[in-house]
């Protein structure tokens, strides 16, 4: 097995792309600080540095979440120039993989400092990737469904509507190449997570900072699961009569990312008869062959690799899965949660908070598992959103006065 761990002083910069094991890493780095500390590495405050990342990269946030500003980074990067004298110092966040050749390079050289900087870049195949890529675009606001979204991404050009940021992130030889250029192919790895190993991921950055075995652990209570067919069709369907309805957007990260979809996630575990999202043959095909592609060059191009680049351009043995109807039936326990959860964050504190979410579980409780349409809970969240709106209004005229 290769040496992999970096000398003393070096800083260790993960850029992810999303969906790679990100989640994880980033976990058992937050979850073993104090540890951490004590070896001499230093992490950064809270689980990522989603702000400064997007600051820096010129990206965006989510629908209805604070705008990143420059501050955001520049916080950053004293923290870490404070930190210089830790043996070694780790910084993750995928939101980094959404910057430019320029972005890349101004990122290497307020990190690095007086110290060695080498970039850390997680893979997957393709093909894992896309369902679950789409799923958090539709998280984050987007209302188009998941056959239109995967025609748009692979056959129509420039392939970059309506998310430009997909093959930023995962046009992974590109990817690879653009950090390499900015640090230099000595000073780069690529890890191909592997699917059949869950702490493959963790293990390898124990190997690159010299850490003891099982210093880092991925957190078991934290709930990042895929959405069943039923419950990302609700929320796109949600998405769609949001910006109907022309409400404001800060309403949308409490009142949907921090409020139905939060709580679905976290209360629910889905059966094994809920439909999951399921990606058509030709669309698996199309992506292991730009993942094939994508290994070739990265092979190619002098940067240290850990694990199988091969299986990048696997195409998966076709299970016989129907990729025509996804479903558009939520869980009534799935359902009662998405309620619960819009109606809790809207206004946790209002005295008659729990007389509305007991008469907001009745009508989905009462049917049979399976038989809540997501078109029906969708008008059920929406009336209470609208009743909660009518009442902050009165509330803030009554203030005023």
């Amino acid at each position: 097995m290769q040496d992999l761990t970096l000398d003393d002083g070096t800083r260790l910069l993960h850029v992810g792309p999303h969906k790679t094991g990100t989640t994880t890493v980033q976990g058992a780095f937050n979850l073993a600080r104090e540890r951490l500390a004590e070896l001499g590495v230093y992490y950064p405050p809270g689980r990522q540095p989603v702000r400064a990342a997007q600051a820096i990269t010129g990206g965006t946030a989510p629908l209805g979440e604070d705008k990143p500003q420059t501050k955001h980074w520049n916080t950053l990067v004293r923290r870490v120039n404070a930190a210089a004298a830790e043996k070694r110092i780790v910084v993750s966040s995928e939101f980094f993989a959404d910057g430019d050749d320029d972005a890349a390079r101004r990122v290497v050289e307020a990190l690095s400092g007086d110290d060695p900087l080498h970039v850390v870049v997680t893979l997957r195949p393709l093909t894992k990737i896309v369902s679950s890529q789409w799923q958090q675009y539709v998280q984050s606001g987007l209302r188009m469904g998941y056959a239109d979204w995967l025609h748009q991404m692979f056959e129509v050009p420039p392939y970059n509507s309506p998310t430009p940021s997909f093959w930023r992130r995962h046009t992974h030889d590109q990817l690879v190449e653009r950090w390499a250029a900015a640090v230099g192919t000595e000073n780069l790895t690529v890890v191909v997570a592997d699917e059949s190993d869950p702490m493959m991921l963790v293990r390898t950055f124990e190997s690159l900072l010299g850490l003891p075995e099982q210093t880092l652990v991925p957190e078991r209570a934290r709930t990042n699961r895929s959405l069943t067919a039923g419950e990302v069709e609700l929320v796109r369907m949600l998405n769609v009569q949001f910006r109907a309805s022309g409400w404001p957007e800060d309403l949308y990260a409490k009142f949907l990312r921090y409020g139905a979809i939060m709580k679905m996630k976290a209360e629910h575990a889905p059966g094994p008869d809920e439909a999951k999202v399921v990606t058509p043959r030709w669309a698996l095909e199309r992506a292991a062959a730009v993942g094939g592609a994508a290994a070739a060059k990265i092979a190619n191009s002098g940067v240290r690799i850990v694990g199988d680049l091969d299986s990048l351009g696997a195409v998966p043995p076709d299970r016989g899965e129907d990729a025509t109807d996804q479903g558009n039936v939520v869980a009534t326990a799935s359902a009662a949660q998405a309620v619960l959860g819009a109606i809790g964050a809207s206004d946790a504190f209002e005295e008659d908070v729990q007389e509305e979410v007991a008469a907001a579980q009745l009508p989905l409780l009462e049917r049979p598992v399976r038989e809540t349409d997501a078109k029906s809970l969708v008008q059920v969240l929406l009336s209470r959103a609208r009743r909660r709106m009518r009442r902050g209004v009165r509330r803030s005229l009554r203030i005023k006065r």
